[in-house]
């Protein structure tokens, strides 16, 4: 874990702990916003602590949480830290892990009911005490005992302690897919079904999937229920009403080239089903998409206008203190249409903020909106391999699946000599395998095949191929694959050595990291992105969803750096070309736009930049 993530966590716990003790929200929620400043930096927090007055200039760090950032980096601890969690049972923070329960109704259980961990949870439910607590009638009870069941079976709250490891979004973006079309089916032509939350917002590792469904009768409504708690590969039906349900989906699945490790089917995914009114279609997508902090920052801005947001519309604030129920409720009219998310924007004078944007990082203030990079935009692959090391298509083959997908340009970088457990080629192999590139090109029309290396990058920096090779090669791709516990000074060095090569164009995976795996390495990001702008090199977003990286706080670094960025799909089999919808999805979390990505480049220009390098 970076400095970076360890105090992120150190305050959004801090933030935990305020809400458990009921101490004012004010604080509870300047802890949390800060954690979230700390996340979403890319360089490193001892750096910026370093330089007081840099610090206080990273929005939601004031003064006395300067001292806090600064206390931590000073001895890896925060006092007030320390003194929250005297004042805490210890098993009351083992609770947050329990889905559906959030640290305010933690309290009420510990507060009114003498709850302090587990076993006093379960007893409460056992005996029924439960239900005299606030909020808590029996269908929120069953929901939380299925939980407790799944924690446990996950090795979380009461197995091993550890909370357990969110899904990667590669696992969780088909099962919902197949979801969205099988209620889709079952309802009426024109149904309205999509899938927000976490998921529709990019983030690379998934807690639970929701789904929102907007049907236009009662019988339509039925089915769309029936189907969803009927469907296939269900393992439990959490709750199920007429507007709302929760099942646990199982899931299988194999990682492919990281192992024959398989995703078990035994503790599954939660889902979740929402129905709503098809003129609040906008409305709900919004608040269901979220982030939580976004759209706290939406409604304190329709506050500010006497207007009160919610997931049925903007309407008119004539209930400050929340007495009189939901305004929809009413019968109030929301003051603009709410089937679509634009309207609602524009009626709160906001910039439109796509999907993977919204987690309260400026997109509020935003004069107008990006124009974030697209799927389509993407017109070549860069990173792939074939049968000559470790890729399980032939050169021609893996030619004719770019070509299929309307690239121009492919390019063939099998591994290194280093990378022996991945068939890394010898010099003599290798240059045998430029010559079958070019016989490749040779016979496979509308598409140029590029003659290149995954290079590894050595211990101390230096390329796996000595220069004269490398000027050989149409494209070079350096990638960290081994040493990937070296200290942030080492890694930073060793990085920096391999982009002032003259040969290299584009930096692979630069952290190395491996999603719920490994962390990888934690340079000096800063450094990175000086040295790539300088030296003309592209950084990396590897497409695969167990890699993602870079990862999207580092892409945001390299974009305000002024570096260009590769999105490549680390081609080894047909299937890895589709993990190119999971770089787009974190490159626009990352603000990239198609004029920065060199995919998007058209063949001439893409094709003088690589040679560049030759000259």
């Amino acid at each position: 874990m970076s400095a970076n993530e360890a105090l992120a966590a150190r305050l959004h716990e801090m933030s935990q702990l305020m809400d458990l003790l009921g101490i004012d929200s004010f604080r509870s929620s300047a802890h949390a916003r800060a954690a979230r400043a700390i996340e979403s930096q890319s360089t490193d927090i001892a750096l910026l602590a370093s330089d007081r007055k840099a610090l206080l200039a990273v929005e939601g760090i004031g003064p006395k949480m300067a001292d806090k950032i600064i206390e931590f980096c000073k001895d890896g601890k925060i006092k007030e830290h320390a003194e929250l969690l005297e004042q805490v049972p210890q098993g009351l923070l083992q609770l947050l892990d329990i889905p559906g329960l959030g640290p305010k109704t933690i309290r009420i259980m510990w507060q009114d009911g003498k709850v302090t961990d587990l076993a006093g949870l379960e007893k409460s439910i056992a005996d029924g005490s439960i239900l005299s607590l606030p909020r808590m009638g029996a269908k929120s009870v069953e929901k939380i005992k299925q939980s407790i069941a799944f924690i446990k079976q996950q090795g979380g709250a009461g197995g091993d302690g550890a909370a357990p490891k969110r899904l990667w979004i590669g696992v969780a973006q088909p099962i919902a897919d197949r979801v969205v079309a099988l209620l889709q089916k079952a309802g009426d032509p024109g149904l309205k079904v999509a899938f927000a939350g976490s998921l529709r917002r990019g983030k690379e590792t998934i807690g639970d999937i929701d789904i929102l469904a907007a049907p236009r009768t009662p019988d339509e409504a039925g089915r769309i229920m029936t189907a969803f708690c009927k469907m296939p590969g269900i393992i439990g039906v959490l709750v199920s009403g007429d507007v709302k349900a929760s099942v646990r989906v199982g899931l299988e699945g194999e990682f492919g080239r990281w192992g024959n490790e398989t995703v078990g089917s035994g503790g599954g995914i939660q889902m979740d089903l929402k129905m709503v009114p098809p003129d609040s279609w906008g409305a709900a997508m919004m608040y269901f998409t979220g982030s939580k902090e976004h759209n706290i920052a939406m409604r304190e801005r329709a506050r500010k206008r006497g207007l009160t947001l919610t997931d049925y519309g903007l309407f008119p604030e004539d209930d400050p203190d929340k007495k009189l129920g939901p305004p929809h409720s009413r019968g109030i009219k929301s003051i603009c249409p709410a089937d679509t998310e634009e309207a609602l924007f524009k009626a709160l004078e906001v910039a439109y903020a796509h999907p993977e944007t919204r987690e309260d990082l400026g997109e509020i203030g935003w004069k107008q909106t990006p124009h974030l990079i697209e799927l389509p935009d993407i017109k070549a692959e860069l990173h792939a391999h074939t049968t000559a090391s470790d890729g399980r298509m032939s050169i021609e083959e893996l030619a004719e699946n770019a070509k299929a997908r309307g690239f121009h340009t492919i390019a063939v970088t099998d591994h290194s000599q280093s990378s022996a457990v991945a068939g890394g080629l010898k010099v003599d192999r290798l240059l045998e395998h430029i010559e079958n590139i070019r016989k490749a090109s040779a016979k496979v029309k509308g598409i140029t095949i590029l003659a290149g290396s995954e290079v590894d990058i050595l211990a101390d920096g230096q390329l796996d191929y000595p220069d004269d090779i490398l000027a050989k090669l149409d494209i070079v791709v350096a990638s960290p694959h081994a040493g990937l516990s070296q200290d942030p000074i080492t890694a930073t060095a060793r990085l920096l050595r391999a982009i002032e090569n003259p040969y290299i164009h584009i930096l692979g995976h630069p952290t190395g990291r491996q999603i719920n795996k490994r962390p990888g390495l934690s340079p000096d990001m800063a450094k990175l992105y000086a040295a790539a702008k300088l030296h003309n090199v592209a950084l990396e977003i590897n497409t695969h969803w167990i890699r993602l990286d870079l990862r999207d706080i580092h892409i945001r670094g390299a974009m305000e750096a002024g570096c260009l960025l590769a999105i490549d799909s680390d081609v080894h089999e047909t299937v890895d070309f589709d993990n190119l919808r999971y770089g787009i999805l974190t490159a626009r979390r990352g603000g990239v736009t198609p004029d920065r990505c060199i995919n998007t480049w058209d063949s001439r220009k893409l094709h003088a930049w690589l040679n560049r390098k030759r000259k």
